[in-house]
């Protein structure tokens, strides 16, 4: 059950409206399919066409972003002739943010009329076949940050509680799958677990996360899903493999091995997230 938005006083009521008249002022388009590009993976949004820039701190409601890896900005055009929305960049938790701050772009993209989101991390490889550039399909997620952003009011347009039982379409994996083997991108497939960070795991959390079936790990994604199913919104998740995790990996863990690793994938993840997007479903009523 849909409900309205919950007091005046909450970020979301009061700034959503503001942000969303702020951009439609710059821009007349109606994008169907929103990108969050996670860390290192912000190139994809260079391919947009017909593009308008916005940053993230000229958009009520948004805050600067801290992480480097990370442009902040919104880039509206088409790609491969699809509407979309790319959220170069994002925002996270150890920034000092609240869920509610975290997944307000993603509210704004479902405002803006998003019916698809792709996301996408990088993420520290637990699973032992896993090696560091691999792209991994997320099939399920595992929230370990101890945080849900639909805590609180219910914002307008969602539902108090959605159902997760599948968060990423299965549809959308096995289209993206598809796509993979014809453009030869090797692709693995698991479960990645979010944590909060922003310190690195230990060699006995990594155990632990093993044992509870976890395949990669990383510091995001899972709150900007979550409120993507709220809104009733299909997902695909794609993580890359930019590092193995403490106790799996032979070196130390740094940011600049996952920035590096963004780079390395660029092409690859590319050509299969353009690839996929020109398969989404429906999209005779945006040619």
């Amino acid at each position: 059950m849909t409900q309205q938005a919950g007091p005046p006083d909450s970020h979301t009521a009061r700034m959503l409206p503001r942000a969303v008249a702020h951009v439609r002022a710059l821009t007349a388009a109606q994008p169907y399919v929103a990108l969050i590009l996670g860390s290192g993976l912000g190139s994809l949004a260079d391919h947009v066409e017909d593009a308008v820039r916005i940053p993230f701190g000229d958009v009520p409601g948004f805050a600067p972003v801290t992480v480097a890896g990370h442009a902040g900005a919104l880039v509206i055009g088409t790609l491969e002739g699809v509407p979309c929305i790319a959220l170069q960049g994002r925002y996270h938790m150890y920034e000092g943010h609240d869920p509610e701050h975290v997944v307000f772009p993603m509210r704004l993209a479902a405002e803006l009329g998003a019916k698809y989101l792709i996301v996408t991390n990088a993420a520290g490889g637990i699973n032992r076949d896993f090696r560091a550039g691999d792209l991994m399909l997320i099939q399920d997620h595992i929230n370990l940050t101890g945080r849900n952003p639909l805590i609180g009011p219910v914002a307008a347009g969602e539902t108090r509680f959605p159902d997760m039982t599948d968060p990423y379409d299965a549809e959308l994996r096995s289209t993206a799958a598809a796509v993979a083997r014809e453009l030869d991108v090797a692709l693995v497939s698991g479960v990645y677990c979010a944590l909060s960070g922003p310190s690195y795991e230990t060699r006995a959390e990594i155990r632990m996360l093993a044992s509870l079936g976890a395949d990669a790990v990383g510091m995001s994604t899972v709150p900007e899903v979550i409120v993507a199913r709220a809104r009733g919104i299909r997902v695909l998740g794609i993580s890359l493999i930019s590092n193995l995790a403490a106790g799996i990996s032979p070196t130390t863990l740094s940011h600049a091995e996952v920035l590096e690793a963004g780079q390395a994938a660029a092409g690859r993840f590319t050509r299969l997230v353009r690839g996929t997007i020109r398969r989404i479903p429906d999209l005779t009523q945006h040619s």
